[in-house]
């Protein structure tokens, strides 16, 4: 079966994203007030030949581990689907 990993990978909270600040300062010196706080991350997807749909998920953790996160300064999370 094929599977479709759609994962996001943002800045732990607890750490400063300097530019998602950037982006935040520039959105507001463009009148843009009302917005606050953007996290800037990466959004990855990944398709997966596996027999089911936990071994898709044990590979999509395994490669986040891995290669996708840096698990010091990165969070991230996951959404898989069967494709059809």
């Amino acid at each position: 079966m094929k599977f479709i990993a759609e994962i996001n990978v943002m800045p732990l909270k607890a750490l400063l994203d300097p530019q998602g600040k950037a982006v935040t300062m520039t959105l507001n010196n463009n009148g843009y007030n009302d917005i606050q706080n953007v996290r800037i991350g990466k959004y990855i997807t990944l398709e997966i030949e596996a027999d089911s749909k936990e071994k898709a998920m044990e590979r999509v953790n395994e490669a986040c581990a891995k290669m996708l996160h840096n698990p010091i300064m990165e969070g991230y999370d996951y959404q898989l689907y069967e494709e059809k």
